[in-house]
């Protein structure tokens, strides 16, 4: 199946909202669901689902359908910071992702590495509304205050680790599904602490919302194994960030370009 198929699959379960309209993007590879009430929307990566697809067929365009129909519903309600200040987390995205609505309003956002830009959110249960400076002036909240929140509560997530070892290396994933597990990469006492624990080279990396990798890389096999698995993971994945790992060292990170065959840069 390739993206112009998906998208009519889509769109085709989609279309029994008549206040719904539909843009395919063949550049970006995309699809864009708007209500024409509201002038909000959703766009879907269509690479990821068509990954999805191949593993699990009409399960995942089942879970595509209810992540739209579920974001647009939301988006039709009001959403209030104000007695939600344990729903703010923050949320790694690309740099190549918005840093504005579709009508033009900025979203709040951080730079955070080369590859990855932090953006703030409102949980609404099912979904998440992205903070925009709109939101700031209408509750007459300081950019700073939803920052300083979001990082406390991202820091109160659980932070469960499961273990695979490879030739010699060691790999752990946070996989929680709670739609934050990149964000964890922001957990600043939580990468201490598995730094405390790493034997070799310690990489991270964060290919969709939904996971974050961390790698004891005790030899050269392991590069090449952290760059086929987050590679996997991106293609995968329904909001997917970056294919690159990050070297961490001193607190920093620092984007690795891991060529194949044992060679990085």
């Amino acid at each position: 199946m390739d993206s112009r198929q998906m998208y009519e699959t889509i769109k085709k379960r989609l279309d029994g909202h008549p206040h719904w309209t539909f843009r395919f993007d063949a550049k970006q590879d995309a699809m864009r669901i708007e209500d024409e009430r509201t002038k909000k929307g959703v766009t879907i990566s269509l690479p990821g689902v068509i990954a999805k697809w191949h593993e699990q067929k009409d399960e995942a365009v089942r879970e595509i359908i209810y992540y739209v129909e579920e974001t647009l519903k939301t988006m039709e309600e009001a959403a209030a910071l104000s007695g939600n200040e344990r729903n703010i987390y923050p949320v790694i995205r690309s740099t190549s992702f918005p840093t504005e609505t579709k009508e033009g309003v900025p979203l709040l956002h951080d730079s955070h590495t080369a590859e990855t830009r932090i953006y703030y959110a409102l949980d609404l249960g099912k979904t998440y509304r992205l903070i925009d400076e709109q939101m700031l002036k209408t509750e007459r909240w300081s950019a700073g205050r939803v920052k300083e929140i979001a990082r406390f509560n991202v820091r109160s997530l659980p932070t469960p680790v499961k273990e695979d070892r490879v030739a010699d290396n060691v790999f752990y994933f946070v996989n929680t599904n709670d739609g934050y597990d990149a964000s964890r990469i922001l957990n600043e006492a939580f990468l201490a602490e598995m730094k405390a624990r790493v034997d070799g080279t310690m990489a991270l990396a964060v290919p969709h919302q939904d996971v974050l990798i961390i790698a004891d890389l005790r030899n050269e096999i392991g590069y090449d194994v952290l760059a086929q698995m987050t590679m996997s993971f991106f293609a995968g994945g329904r909001v997917p960030i970056t294919a690159l790992s990050f070297l961490y060292e001193n607190g920093t990170l620092e984007p690795i370009f891991i060529l194949g065959k044992n060679r990085r840069t």
